[in-house]
C-alpha cells in the first residue's frame, strides 16, 4: 500500500503560481511512477503530468506544456508540481497518484483544491 497526501492547493490570481507537493509514505517511493491529475466540476478527470521512477523522464499534458512542471525528490518520498501562468480554467481539486507505469494509477491522494480567480 502507497498512501499519498497532497498539500499547497489555494486561490491565486491568473498569471500566478502555485506549487503542489505530494508526500507519500508505505511501499518504496521509487518503485513507483507518480501523476499528478485534475479534476473540474462537472468534468472527468484530466492526466496532467507524469514522472518515471527516476525522475529523468516526464510526461505533460499539452493544456499545461510550458506552464507546469513536474519533478520528484526520491530521498523525500515527494511529488511536486510547480505551476506558473495559472489560468481561471486550472481550476480543478489536482490529486496525485502513484502507479507501476504511465496509464496505471493503483494509488490516489484525497486531493487540494486549487482556485484561480481572473
Amino acid at each position: 500500500q502507497v498512501q499519498l497526501v497532497e498539500s499547497g492547493g489555494g486561490l491565486v490570481q491568473a498569471g500566478g503560481s502555485l506549487r503542489l507537493s505530494c508526500a507519500a509514505s508505505g511501499r518504496t517511493f521509487s518503485d513507483y511512477v507518480m501523476g499528478w491529475f485534475r479534476q473540474a466540476p462537472g468534468k472527468e478527470r484530466e492526466f496532467i503530468a507524469a514522472i518515471l521512477r527516476s525522475g529523468f523522464r516526464t510526461y505533460r499534458a499539452d493544456s499545461v506544456k510550458g506552464r507546469f512542471t513536474i519533478s520528484r525528490d526520491n530521498a523525500k518520498n515527494m511529488v511536486y508540481l510547480q505551476m506558473n501562468s495559472l489560468k481561471p480554467e486550472d481550476t480543478a481539486i489536482y490529486y496525485c497518484a502513484a502507479g507501476v507505469r504511465v496509464g496505471e494509477y493503483d494509488y490516489w491522494g484525497q486531493g487540494t483544491q486549487v482556485t484561480v480567480s481572473s
